[in-house]
């Protein structure tokens, strides 16, 4: 840091006066205000400022802060770029320091106690509060280069998936929040990449965010996707796949993808967004974060414990940005230990509990087993759907286990046809008569038939009709 300014009261006030001024100025810094920063006279009003700009999505005006917390302050004509410039770089240091200045403080008991591990924790978080300077990877500018800078990080690869919103009446909405939910390893992240690029392809504007996994590798599975190249073949064909994701990219919109920390906020999220659409001029259409579970609720302290909450209010939270930003929101969920050996998910399910299903607008369950991708095979099933009538339904997709790609099923595929319970019947009855005889069904046996293996068979058979 740079040799320490006197930030006195009122040029405190000041930064109160430009933050009231000008609501772009606010919402590119709430992920590092804080009303404990601010001397005591002015505290009451940028609590107020704070709490107005998270319940409205608006900046109060001056005579409303003055009713409220009796505290004067005053209309400033237009912030210009070149102040508002020097607003952000004075007050990006006003908050580290104080930040810093009050982590010290409380390092004094913990010292004492000799907790070095926690003094360490605040001091680091003090020193990292900043506004954002980092906007992820352009995804279509240098495949090349990013390949080779993931491959000498020695990073692996594994499956991915394709959009299908045959039973969405279209699709996913603008202004909706819409959540995929699997397992521990059941393919959170595929779908999410594979949706993200889909949309691209398509035109809008994507942001793909990660709390988990690298920017690089997220970028090499979509290589292999968008490019029909396995993963363990992306590194000997270097030159190709940079032709073919440069070409891909001349057609398609933007696609951002950035690593953010885990225990995120909306308001994070948000920050990031608005810092992005002015440096680059880019408004995003849909933004995907992988995934939810990792978040946690803007300017509110809760017991970790309590999962009830917690996602309920970062669920509320993303919905209301979804529909402020008028933006297509698309996240994931983990299933518990009691989807485990569950063949249909239910709503008792979703880990942490039902209030994430309450709030979102579709959520969907991402089920597969050995047999299913022995077949190149993934179920989605359909637990909530706002705006249609699919809830209780399943669409199997074809999954590539080397590009990562999951596609609709060929038309022709016999396995994409409905079969009804009757049929069903009609058909097992057909191979039973063919196993005791020996012959197509219809012609007599003079044989006795041996039965012992043939109802092995057919509950075999059976099982594997029913999961169809």
């Amino acid at each position: 840091m740079s040799e320490a300014k006197d930030y006195n009261a009122e040029l405190q006030k000041l930064f109160l006066e430009f933050l009231v001024n000008d609501g772009t100025l606010l919402s590119r810094t709430t992920n590092i205000i804080a009303p404990e920063y601010f001397d005591v006279s002015i505290r009451p009003a940028v609590k107020f400022v704070i709490q107005y700009y998270n319940d409205y999505n608006a900046v109060p005006k001056v005579d409303q802060i003055a009713a409220t917390t009796t505290i004067q302050l005053r209309e400033l004509a237009e912030i210009g770029e070149e102040h508002g410039k020097w607003f952000l770089d004075e007050f990006e240091q006003f908050c580290k320091y104080k930040a810093l200045e009050r982590a010290i403080v409380k390092s004094a008991d913990l010292l004492e106690n000799q907790e070095y591990g926690k003094v360490e924790k605040i001091i680091k978080e003090a020193v990292e509060i900043g506004l954002a300077k980092t906007f992820g990877t352009d995804y279509f500018s240098d495949p090349e280069g990013r390949l080779n800078e993931l491959r000498n990080r020695n990073a692996s690869t594994p499956t991915g998936w394709e959009v299908v919103d045959q039973k969405l009446y279209g699709g996913f909405d603008r202004g909706t929040l819409n959540l995929f939910a699997a397992p521990s390893g059941g393919g959170k992240s595929l779908f999410l990449q594979n949706l993200a690029l889909n949309w691209s392809l398509a035109g809008l504007n994507v942001a793909y965010i990660s709390l988990e996994l690298s920017e690089g590798l997220c970028s090499m599975r979509m290589d292999a996707m968008i490019t029909a190249t396995p993963t363990r073949e992306i590194y000997k064909n270097l030159s190709d796949v940079d032709l073919k994701v440069r070409m891909a990219g001349k057609k398609a919109g933007k696609l951002q993808i950035v690593q953010l920390p885990n225990g995120i906020t909306t308001n994070d999220i948000k920050a990031w967004m608005k810092e992005f659409q002015i440096q680059t001029g880019t408004k995003f259409d849909a933004v995907l974060i992988d995934y939810m579970d990792l978040m946690m609720p803007a300017g509110q302290k809760i017991n970790l414990a309590d999962l009830f909450i917690k996602d309920k209010l970062v669920s509320e939270e993303l919905r209301n940005f979804a529909i402020e930003s008028n933006i297509i929101g698309v996240s994931a969920v983990q299933l518990n230990r009691g989807a485990t050996d569950a063949v249909e998910f239910d709503h008792s399910h979703i880990s942490g509990g039902i209030s994430k299903i309450q709030t979102s607008d579709n959520v969907m369950g991402i089920f597969s087993n050995p047999s299913m991708r022995e077949k190149g095979r993934v179920q989605v099933q359909f637990l909530k759907t706002r705006n249609s009538s699919g809830v209780g339904s399943k669409v199997e997709l074809a999954m590539c286990p080397n590009t990562l790609r999951i596609t609709n099923l060929a038309e022709d595929d016999d396995e994409t046809k409905p079969i009804s319970a009757s049929a069903m019947f009609s058909q097992l009855q057909r191979r039973s008569v063919q196993e005791r005889t020996g012959q197509p069904s219809g012609q007599a046996s003079l044989e006795k038939p041996d039965l012992s293996q043939s109802v092995v068979n057919r509950s075999e058979q059976l099982r594997n009709l029913l999961r169809k």
